[in-house]
């Protein structure tokens, strides 16, 4: 049966999200069985619209096949042909739904470090998130329902739900944390395991409502490179790449990390910090403001906009907030700081912003409500 949850979820991709116009050619790429139907919403809406889409449909099953066994000319080769089809295109979605988010997680590092280097940061971190419209949405599945711990049909409420909020409203509530992270030079967190400081000065900040991930809910900038000093622990598990990292900590020396540490895995852990120059960097600070999303699952697209949490990222900096590191890694790892998850604070140039995972400015912590944000 039809569930005209999609059809909601299609118009606000194509008229909020990539605000699809006539003429526009959009790439749609569809990744598991369980998104077809949101993509056939699209397609048709699009289609109304007067614009052109173009479908890709795959799974990490698929491309398990060649991450395993293809050869650095393979990988380059590939990228050629999907830089052609990106550079034709206006906008892009991704709608991905995993049957198993597992699929990779036996691929020889060097193979996957080809992947990221070769193909996916020349398509989509250079040429899809610099020159196209795009939004990233990971669709409901049975399986992604297990690793949170919840029954399919519970899930898929909580799923259209937190998709769906009031992005414009959000948005405009958003604006005071903006002002502040723009005056703001240092930067300090505390919380268990964790004592860290940096700058953020000179650096952009964007807010995320909608327009490159569903859901979403974060305002982002970056520290300035060099600047990262001190420790901190993550304490939600970290999935990449088909692994699952549980309690990370990173030191921090002039902005590089110099000592990983997690249960298990570390060696592996290492292994993706040492992917490049850049990955020993972070690229990204974020604060998480989803009122919908509160607990931890094992999905990293719903865990960094949890509210009351913050993640900084080794890897990549975004283009809207540049920093000057570049890496074929972006890899968000996430430290929740409500009470039930061990508390702690964050601090702009000494003033205490946030605390136990509420903002002090009563009136920005009302207004980020799901009270306030939940669409009409």
């Amino acid at each position: 049966m039809k569930d005209a949850r999609n059809e909601v979820l299609a118009n606000i991709l194509l008229t909020y999200s990539v605000e699809l116009q006539p003429g526009d050619t959009l790439l749609i790429d569809v990744k598991g069985q369980d998104t077809l139907e949101l993509a056939r919403e699209i397609i048709k809406q699009a289609s109304g619209i007067g614009a052109v889409p173009v479908w890709l449909y795959n799974d990490w099953s698929l491309w398990r096949q060649f991450i395993k066994y293809a050869a650095e000319g393979q990988f380059k080769a590939l990228a050629k042909v999907h830089l052609k089809l990106m550079k034709e295109c206006d906008a892009w979605l991704g709608l991905f739904a995993q049957d198993n988010p597992f699929d990779l997680a036996d691929i020889d590092a060097q193979q996957l470090r080809m992947f990221k280097t070769l193909f996916r940061k020349p398509v989509h971190y250079e040429e899809r998130a610099t020159n196209t419209k795009w939004c990233l949405l990971r669709f409901p599945t049975n399986s992604m329902a297990q690793l949170s711990q919840m029954s399919q049909e519970a899930y898929e409420e909580f799923y259209y739900d937190v998709c769906c909020l009031d992005y414009a409203k959000m948005s405009k509530a958003m604006d005071p944390l903006v002002e502040l992270m723009e005056k703001a030079d240092m930067v300090r967190i505390v919380a268990p395991g964790t004592d860290l400081t940096f700058s953020i000065k000179g650096i952009p900040v964007v807010k995320c409502v909608g327009k490159r991930n569903i859901p979403d809910g974060e305002i982002y900038t970056a520290p300035v490179r060099d600047s990262v000093n001190g420790q901190v622990t993550y304490n939600t598990p970290g999935l990449y790449e088909g692994k699952i990292f549980e309690d990370i900590r990173l030191e921090f020396r002039d902005g590089k990390i110099v000592d990983a540490s997690c249960q298990g895995r570390v060696d592996e852990l290492n292994e993706i910090l040492d992917t490049d120059e850049g990955s020993r960097y972070i690229g990204e600070f974020s604060l998480g403001l989803n009122p919908l999303i509160r607990q931890p699952s094992k999905e990293p697209l719903f865990n960094e906009k949890i509210a009351g949490s913050f993640h900084l990222t080794p890897g990549n900096c975004y283009e809207r907030a540049p920093n000057g590191n570049e890496s074929a890694i972006h890899w968000d790892l996430v430290q929740i700081q409500t009470e039930e998850h061990g508390g702690g604070e964050i601090y702009f140039d000494s003033e205490l912003i946030r605390k136990d995972g509420k903002f002090a400015d009563q009136e920005l912590e009302e207004s980020l409500s799901a009270g306030a944000l939940r669409g009409n």
